[in-house]
């Protein structure tokens, strides 16, 4: 089934980052965490769909998504800064196997963040406690909605910076090495999103820590 979503109002969250707040049809139906496809509804561009995270509350009258704009790469991404209220989105059902397992561990690189963002809201709602948040980017200004992860009871924040010498954040390649150094509750699900070569090796180097595979929740495309 096509859902059309209007979009209502868009905010810049970081240099290269937009929250897309659009209207929600009774029928567009998800979990926290999943995503769908989704085309803007304009010439040329009703067959380029991508898959985009939705961010809000499930149960809120609105949908919102968090969406990096990738100007270097030819694709709807490049078109996101410009976008109007008013301007519509096709999406498909929603769906994808990132949904709240309970609190862990959740291990992001940049636009990975976006499935955890309803995931720890909601955690965040409901007083659950114990979430550690590990999240790697290249540089500090890339990290998305940080004053949030920074504020948000039940959280515990660490943040992984790889190409700017003057972090404040831990600096390098999120790696098995450093992981252990972090520490990883083994017995806790683990969330793990991102491009797809960091999903592997984060994958990999879980079940090296003892973590069991079902306790790893990622998503296997769809």
């Amino acid at each position: 089934m096509t859902h059309t979503l209007t979009v209502q109002k868009i905010e810049q969250v970081t240099h290269d980052t937009y929250r897309l707040i659009c209207s929600k049809p009774d029928s567009f139906r998800f979990e926290a965490g999943q995503a769908t496809h989704m085309a803007l509804d304009k010439d040329g561009w009703r067959d380029e769909d991508r898959a985009f995270t939705m961010v809000s509350d499930p149960d809120a009258k609105h949908v919102e998504f968090v969406i990096k704009s990738y100007p270097s790469h030819d694709g709807v991404t490049e078109l996101v800064p410009d976008i109007q209220p008013g301007d519509r989105w096709l999406a498909e059902d929603p769906a994808g196997a990132i949904t709240d397992h309970g609190c862990g561990t959740f291990l992001a690189a940049g636009a990975g963040i976006t499935p955890f963002i309803a995931i720890l809201n909601k955690h965040a709602r409901e007083g659950v406690g114990g979430d550690h948040l590990i999240f790697a980017n290249t540089h500090d200004r890339d990290i998305i909605m940080k004053d949030t992860w920074d504020q948000m009871a039940g959280v515990t924040p660490t943040y992984v910076i790889s190409d700017q010498d003057d972090t404040a954040h831990r600096k390098g390649q999120l790696d098995r090495a450093m992981l252990s150094d972090i520490g990883i509750a083994t017995d806790k699900p683990c969330y793990v999103c991102g491009p797809g070569e960091f999903v592997d090796d984060i994958r990999d180097a879980l079940k090296e820590m003892g973590v069991p595979e079902d306790k790893i929740i990622t998503e296997n495309g769809w």
